[in-house]
């Protein structure tokens, strides 16, 4: 889109989605949602940004840009992982099937980086070396490339709430995922990760883009 088009435009922001006439709805820190009586949910991308918990402002466009690069990643991995999405009948929504959600998030991880509380970078500055199942040297600098990816689970805070660190064993343990869940997610997560690192490896510009890191809630 040219500057022209995003100036005209730039005081038309979609802070919400209150559609009164859609049945149970749930609000997110950015989509809304509605859930249909016949399976599917509605999930339209609002143009908030949240970052740290907290919602910051609204942005044009931004709804449609995350839910264009969520089409992207969708389908550049369907082959992997099966997903939720039956349609996109807007820019800015996701028509998919409801399904119950497993309460935990799966970051896999390629670099000794991030800025959160529960980046490994964040931990290994404090001290620790034991963290989410993996046992880190002494010595590594910041940003410099893991050996191996490696799976950083946490929890998965719902209203508001903080996302805590944890181990498969402690995943097992509480109940959260069955030992077998565990162990399809994770070989997903690893997957998914190794094509994002395909896809990142393409020349852009001439060089090389690395991936960090990368989530599958």
């Amino acid at each position: 889109m040219d500057k022209t088009a995003l100036t005209r435009h730039a005081h038309r922001v979609l802070r919400d989605a209150i559609i009164p006439e859609l049945p149970s709805p749930y609000f997110g820190k950015v989509r809304d949602n509605y859930d249909l009586p016949d399976g599917r949910r509605i999930i339209i991308a609002s143009d908030r940004i949240s970052a740290f918990d907290r919602i910051l402002a609204a942005i044009p466009f931004k709804g449609q840009v995350l839910t264009q690069t969520a089409r992207f990643w969708f389908e550049k991995t369907a082959d992997i992982c099966p997903n939720h999405v039956l349609s996109y009948p807007d820019p800015n929504v996701v028509i998919g099937r409801r399904l119950d959600i497993l309460p935990v998030e799966i970051v896999v991880r390629d670099y000794l980086a991030g800025t959160t509380g529960t980046s490994i970078l964040t931990l290994y500055k404090q001290g620790q070396r034991e963290m989410y199942g993996h046992t880190l040297p002494d010595g590594l600098a910041d940003n410099q490339k893991l050996p191996t990816p490696i799976i950083t689970p946490t929890s998965k805070a719902f209203d508001g709430g903080h996302d805590e660190p944890l181990t498969p064993e402690q995943i097992v343990a509480q109940g959260l995922l069955t030992a077998e869940q565990w162990e399809t997610l994770s070989t997903y997560a690893l997957a998914l990760f190794a094509r994002g690192q395909e896809i990142a490896a393409e020349r852009v510009g001439g060089e090389r883009l690395p991936l960090l890191g990368g989530q599958q809630a």
